[in-house]
């Protein structure tokens, strides 16, 4: 077999190309391709005879499975049913980047995952529209590859095409941790320290909800901080969004003001509309009242129990908080003194 090698442009990967090397991949093929860490070696992971082809260039041991590189953040879940909202977090910090996460597959075995920081490994991936199995592009045992003539000898003459993007950014593999349970394992020490990762997993989210996200959960959110930061709980997050927020819509006038009072700055708020991921990467959802809680358990009844209305949750009630949205301050008064008194009790019992 020939091996072709094509140079491609890594800032601006031509289209044409990539195509090219897609087509390859698609009808059996083995791609080799830069990453941001080393060279990557390619198979379509539906396809059972480029695998087990992966395993023989490779002299890799059967028992020893491959990480699958995949092109967006959201396809996670087609691949584990049992994703923790930390790893929801780990992806939003890390990927695209030098992170491969072993989760619990489908089928309850293992599978690592990563989607890789480098435009023509992406660009590949997209124009594949697969996922693919991908190694190193090495012999086992040997260093992994840097650049294009390093892929050349060790593989040259057993693979179909090598994409030359230049030499890699990182030149250092990926880090491999296991996230199926907690506390996470550390199974390759790579380009991310594991102090990070560890911190991140042992953190908590939680999430406010309201309709448009510039009064009631604008108002949660930074009374909950504030608590936090009296109590020293540096690894509790939080986080607000609505479910018909218009993004980017600063807090209202009044509740800026009223938190002013408090001593807290909230001027840096921007509306964020609620979505599935957003509820995923959270450990616990505060909704201000039951139309909130009642629309999220319709949307994504899988998450209702993480789900609770602020007062629930606080003391057990099952009332809502009151809307002040339109109506004068000492409307937005009222409401503010139910949230602070809510949140204090809430406090207590997340930091347990």
């Amino acid at each position: 077999m020939k091996t072709q090698v094509i140079k491609i442009n890594p800032l601006d990967p031509e289209k044409e190309k990539i195509r090219d090397a897609a087509l390859v991949l698609a009808n059996g093929g083995l791609v080799a391709f830069p990453t941001e860490t080393v060279y990557g070696l390619g198979a379509n992971v539906n396809n059972g005879r480029a695998v087990e082809r992966l395993y023989e260039v490779k002299i890799r041991p059967k028992d020893k499975p491959f990480t699958v590189q995949i092109a967006a953040k959201e396809i996670i879940d087609d691949f584990s049913y049992k994703v923790l909202p930390f790893v929801y977090r780990l992806i939003d910090r890390f990927w695209p980047g030098p992170l491969t996460l072993i989760l619990e597959s489908r089928d309850n075995n293992k599978i690592g995952l990563r989607m890789p920081n480098n435009k023509i490994a992406l660009g590949l991936l997209h124009a594949a529209a697969i996922p693919l199995a991908v190694p190193s592009a090495n012999i086992s045992s040997h260093p992994p590859s840097l650049t294009a003539n390093d892929v050349l000898r060790d593989l040259d003459g057993k693979i179909e095409l090598i994409v030359d993007g230049g030499k890699v950014e990182l030149g250092i593999e990926s880090t491999v941790v296991d996230v199926v349970n907690l506390p996470i394992r550390i199974l390759r020490n790579g380009a991310i320290g594991g102090d990070i990762l560890e911190k991140i997993a042992n953190s908590k989210e939680i999430l406010f909800v309201c309709t448009g996200n510039s009064c009631r959960s604008v108002m949660a959110k930074y009374l909950l901080e504030k608590e936090l930061k009296i109590r020293k709980r540096e690894d509790i997050f939080c986080a607000s969004c609505g479910i018909g927020a218009l993004g980017g819509m600063e807090a209202t006038p009044f509740v800026k003001s009223l938190l002013n009072e408090e001593g807290i700055d909230s001027s840096a708020h921007r509306a964020r509309r609620l979505n599935e991921w957003m509820l995923k990467r959270a450990d616990l959802i505060l909704a201000m009242d039951s139309i909130h809680k009642d629309e999220i358990n319709r949307l994504y009844p899988v998450l209702r129990e993480k789900v609770y209305l602020l007062s629930e949750f606080a003391e057990g009630g099952d009332s809502g908080i009151y809307d002040p949205i339109g109506r004068p301050e000492e409307e937005y008064r009222k409401c503010f003194l139910q949230i602070k008194k809510l949140i204090k009790k809430a406090a207590e019992k997340i930091c347990r």
